[in-house]
Formats: structure tokens, C-alpha cells, sequence
């Protein structure tokens, strides 16, 4: 039996992952630096983007974290075993007969549609309870929320006191966060004031993690990171969050590769010159995206090899990546080391980019053949 956190011990697998809670504690301050007066929530959706989702509540509550969004009421029940005094708000929607679940989880639901409302209404009633739960609006992200007009009845009958549960947020979700200047995000921006102002006395949350990192007009009285709190960088450039996540993997191989001959399936790369080749024990049943190998027209991505910068050769296969060695001293690297793939220098931005994807998806997508180390 595989130990969800630790995962298989370290000689039965061919990767690492260190998961480093005190760089994720460190983010967090960060952003909450950046949120000013406003709380400071986090969202651990995902497993926690996948390093953890009980490790990772934990070392966010010890530095001083008190709200976390999920996506989905499991893993809200997670959170809640592990944080008794934590508010959870479930972010994917009410499911129909769910509201008990919840209930008994001590969660809040985000309502983002009059059916879901009108169901948590009258689970409030017939229970005597509360009920606070998020009003969810769309404010041109078109995916969840309340339409405006939908929006203005129910601002209607919560002034009038009509309404059987107790909003405890008001929020929406910026489709363009990272761009200040895109005219969605300006109007975003606008509008959720404008609908925060017909909920008074209710907290208001637009910001995630592009968001809360560039403060300002983004900021009400909530913010919501994500991604920066694993190390993630929305805005791009300099990067003032610690990288979370190391992924090493053993090298299984050394070989020698001629000039003219092909490395991996395909044959869709070939060495230019008499080359050595690292096969290390790692593929895209791991999370390393197939996407992010190389052949002769593109470059893919790198991986660090006693200390320095080597290319990968070849396509990423399930099990197995080949590295580009030539440039190390002969006995730089030898079966049995480790090579790094996310660390040291190689950002989980850097991977996305080099797979046309985005850090989001290279970092939630991170298997379970690990061995799983946890530090700070």
C-alpha cells in the first residue's frame, strides 16, 4: 500500500519530489504583504495544486492563513479534519442534494446560479441554520456566477431581509488578472465594485494570484492566490516567490549515441555529433509533459545535471526522458544520480512555456510515483 504523502519508498521509484512547506509559508506572507489590509486567503483546490492539500493547510494555517477555497466538498472534508477553525468556501457549485454534505462538513457553499440559491435557501429553512454561503457573480468571465440582473434581485432581497441565508462573501473570478490594462479586466473591476456597494456589510473578493500580487484597485476586502502560493509567477518577469516544488529523477543509463543516429520514438531528433546520453527514470506518466521534449526543429526542455544546464534529446516517453550530456566531464554523472527537472533554477513557468502550456497544469499534474519528501 502506497502512502499518499510519502509515496513509494525512494528505492522502489525513479523520482523525487521535495515539497518545501516553509518556501510555501514564505509565499504566503508574501502575498499577504501584497493583499495590505485585506485578508489573505488560499486556494488549495487541486490537492493543493498538487503537493499536498493536509501538509500544505497545515503549514499555511501555522503562517496565519484562516480562509481556504476548494473546488470540490472532499476535499473541503480534508481541510476541515485537519483545520477545525478554519472557513472553507467550495468553489465548483452546489450539486444537487448536496447541501447536507456540506453542512455536516462545515463548509460554504459559492452560489453562482438561482437554482443553487433557491436549493440553499430552503435547506437553510428546513434546518434553522444560518447557512452562510459565497454569492458568486459573472462579471465577464463567462463560466460561473449570477447574470447582473440575476445579481440586483437577490442584492434586492437581501436589503429587504427576504433572503434565508446569510451571505458571508461576495466574489467573482478576473479572466484577464494578469493584464491591468485589458479593457475585460478595467471592466471587471468596475462592475464588481459596483455590485459589492448593494451588499453592504458583506466582505467583497475579486483577487487572485495576478491579482493580489499587483494590489491596488484589484484588492476589496479578500484576496484569493493560487498558483503564486506554489511558486507560480502569473506577471512574468523577476519572480518574488520561492520555487516549492523540486523533481529529481535517477539516472538509469549512460550511453553512447553516434552522430546521424536518432534518440526515443520517432526518431524525431538526431545527434549531431558523437554524443552521450543520460536516460533518467521519469516520462509523462509522471507529469513531465510529453510536449516538452525536442527534435531536430525545436528545442524542448532542460534538466540540471551535476550542477549545470543540459538539453533534453528526444521525445519524453512514458517512463523515460534522455538528457544531452555531451558537455559534462566524462564522469560528471553515473547510473544511479539524480538529475533535476523542476528546481534549481528551472521554473514550473519555464516547463509549461517549453510544453505550449502553462506552469498550472505541469505542477497539478504531477503523479504519484514519487517518492515524497517534505522539508521546512
Amino acid at each position: 500500500m502506497i502512502d499518499p504523502f510519502t509515496g513509494p519508498p525512494d528505492l522502489e521509484t525513479g523520482s523525487r519530489l521535495t515539497i518545501d512547506l516553509g518556501a510555501l509559508q514564505s509565499n504566503w506572507k508574501h502575498l499577504a504583504s501584497c493583499a495590505g489590509e485585506a485578508e489573505c486567503a488560499a486556494v488549495v483546490k487541486a490537492d493543493a495544486y498538487g503537493i499536498g492539500i493536509r501538509p500544505a493547510v497545515r503549514a499555511l494555517w501555522q503562517a496565519g492563513a484562516r480562509t481556504f477555497f476548494v473546488a470540490l466538498p472532499f476535499e473541503a472534508r480534508a481541510v476541515r479534519e485537519e483545520l477545525p477553525d478554519a472557513a472553507i468556501y467550495v468553489l465548483g457549485g452546489l450539486a444537487p442534494g448536496s447541501s447536507p454534505i456540506l453542512a455536516e462538513i462545515k463548509a460554504h457553499p459559492v452560489l453562482g446560479s438561482l437554482p443553487e440559491i433557491d436549493e440553499w435557501e430552503l435547506f437553510a429553512k428546513e434546518n434553522g441554520i444560518a447557512g452562510e454561503a459565497a454569492i458568486h457573480v459573472d462579471t465577464g468571465m463567462n463560466r460561473l456566477g449570477l447574470s447582473f440582473a440575476e445579481t440586483q434581485d437577490v442584492a434586492k432581497r437581501y436589503a429587504g431581509g427576504n433572503l434565508a441565508f446569510r451571505p458571508s462573501l461576495i466574489m467573482s473570478h478576473l479572466a484577464c488578472g494578469e493584464d491591468a490594462d485589458h479593457p475585460l479586466t478595467e471592466h471587471q473591476i468596475e462592475s464588481f465594485g459596483n455590485v459589492a456597494a448593494d451588499f453592504p456589510g458583506v466582505p467583497a473578493s475579486l483577487a487572485n494570484s495576478a491579482g493580489t500580487l499587483q494590489g491596488g484597485a484589484f484588492v476589496f476586502d479578500l484576496c484569493r492566490p493560487g498558483i503564486a502560493l506554489y511558486g507560480g509567477h502569473p506577471l512574468g518577469g523577476d519572480n518574488p516567490l520561492k520555487p516549492v516544488v523540486l523533481f529529481d529523477a535517477r539516472v538509469i543509463q549512460v550511453r553512447e549515441v553516434d552522430e546521424g543516429e536518432t534518440v526515443g520514438y520517432g526518431a524525431t531528433e538526431t545527434a549531431r555529433r558523437p554524443s552521450r546520453v543520460a536516460v533518467v527514470s521519469a516520462g509523462y506518466a509522471d507529469g513531465f509533459m510529453r510536449a516538452a521534449g525536442s527534435s531536430d526543429d525545436r528545442r524542448g526542455a532542460d534538466a540540471i545535471v551535476a550542477g549545470k544546464r543540459c538539453p533534453l534529446i528526444g521525445r519524453v516517453s512514458m517512463d523515460l526522458i534522455a538528457v544531452d550530456v555531451t558537455d559534462l566531464a566524462p564522469d560528471a554523472v553515473r547510473r544511479g544520480d539524480f538529475v533535476t527537472l523542476i528546481g534549481d533554477g528551472i521554473t514550473i513557468d519555464e516547463v509549461g512555456a517549453r510544453a505550449n502550456t502553462i506552469g498550472y497544469e505541469i505542477l497539478t499534474g504531477l503523479g504519484s510515483r514519487f517518492a515524497r519528501i517534505y522539508i521546512g
